[in-house]
């Protein structure tokens, strides 16, 4: 249990006082310290293991490590599900080098979503290693190719990702024949993290992973290791399509962990300081102080607007020094990335504003605090995060600043929902048509597909295939499924659904980053500001047909964030259910995003300096949607008094609907339509934000009654009569927040939630 009334912790305190801000601090909450519990070295752990374990100073293991480690050399498949700093590596490690010292030509590949932590994991593999003659490397995309053919052939663990395993190993797996043909474990680390389209791709890849090993004789056994989610096995079972042994016992031991809540929006003084500028006064206070700290933020632009802050400060102050705080996030060129890695580790950084890029668990040493700027769009990533401060026995420090946004408000209100609630479950649908598609034509193209393999791909495996030899994607001769062309499909598949467009950020000569093209759209228009590690730029142009953006320094007092408008239209119903005089319906629509302009924001507050009008080409994809069809009104003057309801329930519905689909906000859209054509009524849509639909819609539409009902309770427990920013205001609202209407939206949520309501009980 959480203990609701530890002191305030001095270094928010002194914060406050400076700022002359008391009233919106809303209190901490502690964690107490967990003892650590032991388990024994399962079976005759060899000699030369445990003797390289002592020189780490490793004399015994937790019972969550010496669990997976006996199950995984019983030969079953594994998840591991703990939490942060819980020592899951050695679930892996330790039985990876048991079976290398037992069968000398065995292989290992490990699985990582990014290369920093495959990196960080190659040293932690290196310190383990039990004899001098295993050789192990990374192969990724910057390993040089003097070095591949050698790692190939001689290598006995190969760390890598994803998107190399797709790209670059699978399509050539001729090459790695030996490497096969003896794999022994296969290793999936931050297993959380394969989740929406990228997850779904994954699955495709493993599962041509599993064929390719098992066509050269080899059955390897499989261990994945996830932060604490609400679907473990579940999801493990959704990647590879075999069901695991789940070990959720977390025996190690945690320090203490104190969480405190700021919620700016609280405060009764003229002149608040935004969440960006609170993030980087603590990140300056906590680095002044010697705390090492990391800062994460949901966006790119919060980033970079709280590194600025943050060293305009230390600038002022005299310490930091400015070049001990810098930030990380997607976007920068691997170079930088690098260099910042480098710096992160030997601990020449105080402090790093980061988005999730350092949810996860790469060693960057001991941090003393972490600050969260604004919510992170889970309660899993909310616990990951927090878990970062904190090691051994040093008592860790999470700050969490609210932002003006719903649901970060609606936590405010119940904070240990956040410390204590159960994590949401990871989401992911390998089997919808335009993830199956290409996976299954990249696995023809390794090697024709038997019709009884196809059937390992998913339930419709069968039906895509036949479909894709009807359209002459694939051929169908000899009782097999082959691929009819000869240039490799896998460079073609974006697997981690970015787009397969990039546009290039140059300045002058020099390449600031890369972004994928409907990003561009909204953050890389002629006009928009850039910000890149604390330096502004100005875009001078976009060219999309050559895919680069021109930037040039720029020194004005803002930055810009679009505004951008979703249409809706229906395509196939899916299912329904009434709720009288109400409906909601499931279905598959297409959506059109345009980018109607831009906001002048200041840096100095955040306030809306001016608005400018865009002319943009729209971006279209097809996707899976819940609509909530509300009663018509009598006549067509009516327009103006329902429309502001209309559009407050769609703010309501959207602002809790990650919470019910376990998911970030980013994965989710929403419209309203004053009078929606096809009914003549007015509607509000909320859908999938992945093409061809990841799942989420179908769990809102089967939770609907938890929908309805989160809904109403986050509006009716603000105490505001026309809609505010702690229940109903959203950031990106392309009206700026005009027109709402809470009262409507409130009875049309009492209807939906009402006890003789027919759909009632009719929850997921």
């Amino acid at each position: 249990m959480s203990d609701p009334a530890p002191a305030m912790p001095e270094i928010l305190k002194h914060v406050l006082q400076e700022e002359g801000l008391g009233t919106p601090y809303l209190g901490a909450y502690g964690l107490p310290s967990r003892n650590p519990e032991f388990g024994e070295f399962p079976r005759a752990c060899p000699v030369k293991l445990r003797e390289a374990l002592g020189r780490l100073g490793i004399e015994t293991l937790f019972t969550h490590q010496a669990a997976a480690y006996e199950a995984v050399m019983d030969g079953k498949d594994v998840c591991v599900v703990t939490g942060t700093n819980s020592g899951k590596s050695l679930c892996y490690m330790l039985p990876a080098f048991e079976m290398l010292l037992g069968e000398p030509a065995a292989r290992v590949m490990a699985l990582y979503p990014t290369k920093a932590l495959a990196q960080d994991q190659l040293e932690r593999f290196e310190a383990l290693r039990p004899w001098p003659d295993f050789r192990i490397g990374v192969y990724d995309g910057d390993t040089p190719r003097a070095q591949r053919g050698p790692m190939r052939k001689l290598a006995h663990v190969v760390l890598t990702n994803p998107d190399m395993l797709h790209i670059g190993i699978l399509p050539g797996h001729e090459m790695w024949g030996k490497f096969f043909k003896s794999l022994r474990l296969i290793v999936l680390d931050e297993m959380h993290v394969y989740r929406g389209v990228f997850g779904s791709h994954v699955a495709g890849i493993l599962r041509r992973l599993l064929r390719i090993a098992a066509w050269y004789g080899s059955k390897p056994r499989i261990v994945g290791c996830t932060a604490t989610i609400g679907n473990p096995g579940e999801l493990f079972e959704s990647l590879t399509g075999r069901p695991p042994a789940v070990i959720d016992t977390d025996g190690s031991g945690q320090p203490a962990k104190t969480f405190a809540f700021w919620n700016p929006a609280a405060a009764v003084t003229e002149a608040t300081p935004s969440p960006n500028w609170m993030s980087a006064r603590l990140l300056v206070r906590l680095a002044t102080e010697g705390k090492r700290t990391l800062v994460f933020c949901r966006s790119r632009v919060a980033v970079e607007l709280v590194l600025r802050y943050a060293r305009e400060l230390a600038e002022r102050n005299g310490q930091p020094r400015p070049e001990q705080l810098d930030s990380y996030r997607a976007g920068y060129t691997a170079a930088e990335r690098r260099k910042l890695e480098k710096a992160i580790h030997q601990g020449k950084l105080l402090g790093l504003v980061t988005t999730n890029a350092m949810e996860l668990g790469v060693d960057i040493g001991v941090l003393d605090a972490v600050v969260l700027n604004g919510y992170p769009g889970s309660i899993a990533g909310f616990r990951q995060q927090c878990g970062r401060a904190g090691r051994g026995s040093r008592p860790g420090l999470a700050i969490f600043v609210a932002h003006e946004d719903p649901l970060e408000q609606y936590f405010t209100r119940d904070p240990e929902s956040l410390i204590l609630g159960h994590s949401e479950q990871v989401s992911l649908n390998p089997g919808t048509p335009n993830i199956l598609e290409p996976q299954l034509q990249c696995a023809a193209h390794e090697r024709p597909l038997d019709p009884s393999e196809v059937e390992g791909f998913g339930a419709r495996g069968l039906e895509v295939v036949e479909s894709m030899d009807r359209a002459g994607t694939l051929v169908f001769q000899r009782g097999r499924f082959y691929y009819p062309f000869h240039d490799a499909p896998a460079s073609k598949v974006d697997i981690r659904g970015a787009g397969s467009d990039l546009v290039t950020l140059m300045a002058g000569i020099d390449p600031l980053g890369m972004m994928e093209r409907w990003r561009a759209l909204q953050y890389a228009h002629t006009g928009a500001v850039y910000l890149h590690r604390g330096v502004s730029y100005l875009v001078e142009s976009l060219d999309l047909i050559a895919e680069v953006a021109r930037v040039a320094p720029f020194d004005g007092p803002y930055y810009t964030q679009p505004i951008v408008q979703s249409l809706v239209e229906p395509l196939v119903t899916l299912a329904k259910a009434p709720y009288p005089p109400i409906g909601v319906e499931l279905g598959s629509v297409r959506v059109t995003d345009m980018v109607l302009g831009y906001r002048k924001r200041a840096l100095d507050g955040g306030q809306v300096i001016e608005t400018q009008d865009l002319d943009l080409p729209p971006t279209s994809f097809e996707t899976v949607g819940l609509r909530v069809d509300l009663p018509p009104f009598e006549a067509e003057e009516d327009l103006p008094i329902v429309a502001p309801g209309v559009h407050a329930l769609e703010h309501a519905l959207i602002a809790v609907a990650p919470m019910i689909a376990g998911c970030d906000r980013n994965d989710l859209g929403s419209g309203w339509f004053g009078i929606f054509p096809h009914t003549m009524a007015p509607a509000v849509y909320v859908f999938d934000r992945f093409a061809g639909g990841m799942g989420l819609s179908e769990k809102l539409f089967d939770a609907r009654t938890e929908f309805f009902e989160t809904a109403r309770r986050a509006i009716e427990s603000c105490s505001c009569a026309y809609g505010c920013p702690k229940c109903l205001y959203l950031a990106r609202c392309e009206i700026a927040n005009d027109a709402l209407d809470k009262a409507a939206a409130l009875g049309w949520l009492r209807d939906l939630t009402a006890e003789d309501s027919p759909n009632r009980e009719q929850t997921g």
